[in-house]
């Protein structure tokens, strides 16, 4: 390493000054929008998107950047990137259970089949990724191996949060699905062990900044 590289790395450890772009993927429905929302509000004050109760709410991507966690002398700079949930399939008739026409159906189902294309190309454009899975259900879905199985291809840094904690959800499972991988359970609604969250944020990806 260079007296450059060296003295960058000197004022990085001083002043926290790293910056990472990360993803935040996941099936509909896992609470991505939540925990964006989450995030930016303790550090920035301000939500990223509008949260439902209907699939694929979430069907373009949503940014906030310039998000900077702190821990003590740590800090780290997100720029945070909400992406649409992941689906092998998206049927318009899912849409048409919470009341919503025709017509609306099909677009919203054109709009989130587009938008998974664009998460999947976003992999491209990120540092890392915070996997988020719903702890209240099978973690063994094609979703979410194929998304596990792009991260490994791309050799990124992920984490994956166990969200819904407070719906009794058992992220021991997803432990003991992925044992090679840390498992932090959190509940983004109600923000439960977010500290613990944060600080696998900071140790993970705080090696990616730039």
């Amino acid at each position: 390493m260079g007296l450059f590289g060296k003295l960058s790395g000197w004022l990085s450890s001083i002043f926290g000054k790293k910056h990472v772009r990360i993803g935040i993927y996941g099936p509909p429905n896992a609470g991505k929008t939540t925990l964006a929302n989450r995030i930016a509000m303790d550090w920035a004050g301000e939500i990223v998107g509008e949260v439902s109760e209907i699939p694929h709410e979430t069907r373009k991507v949503q940014k906030k950047d310039r998000v900077v966690i702190r821990d003590g002398k740590a800090s780290l700079t997100l720029d945070l990137i909400d992406t649409p949930g992941i689906a092998t399939k998206i049927d318009y008739h899912d849409f048409l259970e919470f009341g919503i026409d025709e017509e609306d159906a099909k677009q919203r189902a054109k709009e989130a089949t587009e938008g998974v294309i664009e998460a999947i190309k976003w992999l491209d454009n990120v540092d890392g990724v915070i996997l988020l899975m719903d702890s209240t259900k099978n973690p063994f879905t094609q979703v979410n191996i194929t998304i596990f199985g792009n991260l490994e291809a791309r050799e990124l840094p992920f984490i994956i949060a166990a969200n819904k904690i407070d719906m009794n959800g058992s992220p021991a499972t997803l432990q003991s699905a992925f044992p090679q991988h840390e498992v932090v359970p959190i509940s983004a609604l109600e923000g439960i062990n977010m500290d613990l969250f944060y600080e696998a944020i900071l140790k993970t990806f705080g090696k990616k900044g730039r």
